[in-house]
């Protein structure tokens, strides 16, 4: 490799604030470092085709300013070369048509297997370094490590659910928040931990592959239940959307239709998932005689492409500054880092599950205090609540049976409720 090859840049799967940052920053220490910068736009999809003509210089006058802005000034595209081998091929043969010898991927964790199976695919002709981004959290760094973008999402949702809840109280409502997450519900508890929300349910705190869609149900109804008892017909939940890709068979055929392998698919089949379970949980407040006014709102795509906030403004820049400098120095095949204020490259074959061979997926851990609390500040059925014979009563007569009835009904519910925080003394 020499030092005359170019350095291409590029952002795919779905948007995140702080792109431009990465984009700006890195564009800043190759330019100063004598090194040519192109912008690929939107992703994978034209060097796919092997076409090279939506390639566009980047310099440091042209990227002035742009890390304060949400969007990609590169656009984005789900493209995925590795679905098809001519296309893997294509990718590469139209890179090292423009000369380019360095590649610094921005995106989730499909990206960064793209960017591992192009590495391998260019044998050594070109090094390529990946920036974990997605506002779903749910890249496998270490713990407390977020993804770009996470914190900024969650910023603007909490004030968007904050103001739910403050329309909730003043018009005697619920709202079921679906937020947006593939298979992990980081989103989802973010933002309902930090605005107090009635109640978050996450895909992580069922033990079971398959989670039944009356569960989630009984869930639901069960915080109505207990909130309406003490004098409240208002509420928000979060639900996360993540819950889809974990129905069976049966449940998800009631409102999807297709394989949801798919990304589009799936996201089409969670876009309807709020809806759904909205009708279910009025029916069954309608078998207690009782009612409640819901609305089912989703949450998602008016946060991906806001501003970045100040923490990932800088965030985004440092690991932008990194992993140019990195490919720079010669480095190639590892995802970008910042760990505990230190740089920290992780190579890529450290990504991969041994057993799907894709990268893995950090999920929610709830065997954490940091779950332990957000779960004892919901409202929902506990195991001390059927403990409690007055409290019981209270709640079966809010749904009109006995007490033998709700606990047959809702008991299951606190099978798996985390164990209390135990301090050490």
């Amino acid at each position: 490799m020499t030092d005359s090859g170019k350095m291409a840049i590029l952002a795919s799967g779905g948007p995140a604030p702080g792109i431009n940052s990465v984009i700006g920053a890195a564009t800043i220490r190759a330019a100063i470092s004598g090194v040519e910068v192109v912008g690929l736009m939107d992703g994978f999809r034209w060097l796919m085709e092997r076409d090279t003509s939506k390639a566009v210089p980047l310099t440091i006058k042209s990227i002035a300013g742009i890390h304060h802005r949400g969007g990609s000034v590169l656009g984005i595209s789900r493209a995925n070369p590795t679905h098809n081998p001519q296309h893997l091929a294509n990718t590469v043969a139209a890179l090292q048509s423009m000369g380019v010898h360095r590649l610094i991927t921005i995106g989730g964790d499909d990206t960064a297997l793209s960017a591992m199976r192009i590495s391998e695919q260019a044998a050594g002709a070109l090094h390529v370094a990946h920036v974990p981004k997605t506002i779903d959290n749910d890249l496998d760094l270490p713990y407390g490590i977020p993804t770009f973008g996470f914190q900024t999402v969650r910023h603007f949702g909490t004030a968007i659910v904050q103001n739910l809840q403050v329309d909730a109280r003043t018009t005697s409502r619920w709202y079921f928040v679906g937020t947006m997450g593939r298979k992990a519900g980081h989103l989802a508890l973010g933002i309902g931990k930090a605005a107090g929300a009635t109640l978050t349910i996450i895909p992580e705190e069922f033990p079971e592959p398959i989670v039944p869609v009356s569960t989630i149900v009984d869930t639901l109804v069960g915080s109505m239940i207990k909130r309406l008892s003490y004098g409240r017909t208002d509420g928000v939940a979060l639900i996360a959307l993540a819950l889809v890709g974990r129905l069976g068979p049966g449940d998800r055929a009631e409102f999807a239709d297709a394989d949801l392998s798919d990304p589009d698919a799936l996201r089409s089949a969670q876009t309807r998932f709020s809806s759904y379970l909205k009708l279910k949980v009025e029916q069954q407040l309608a078998s207690y005689g009782a009612s409640a006014t819901i609305v089912a709102k989703d949450l998602g795509y008016e946060l991906r492409c806001a501003d970045p906030i100040p923490l990932d403004m800088e965030y985004t820049r440092d690991l932008g500054y990194c992993a140019s400098k990195f490919l720079l120095e010669g480095g190639t095949d590892a995802m970008i880092t910042i760990q505990h204020g230190e740089f920290r490259p992780v190579p890529f074959p450290e990504l991969l599950d041994p057993t799907t061979k894709r990268t893995r997926v950090r999920m929610v851990d709830i065997n954490t205090d940091h779950y332990r609390i957000a779960r004892r500040y919901m409202l929902r059925l506990r195991r001390d609540d059927f403990e409690d014979p007055h409290e019981l009563e209270k709640f079966a007569n809010t749904a009109r049976i006995s007490v033998a009835e709700f606990r047959e009904r809702f008991g299951h519910l606190v099978a798996d409720e985390p164990p209390p925080i135990q301090f050490e003394h």
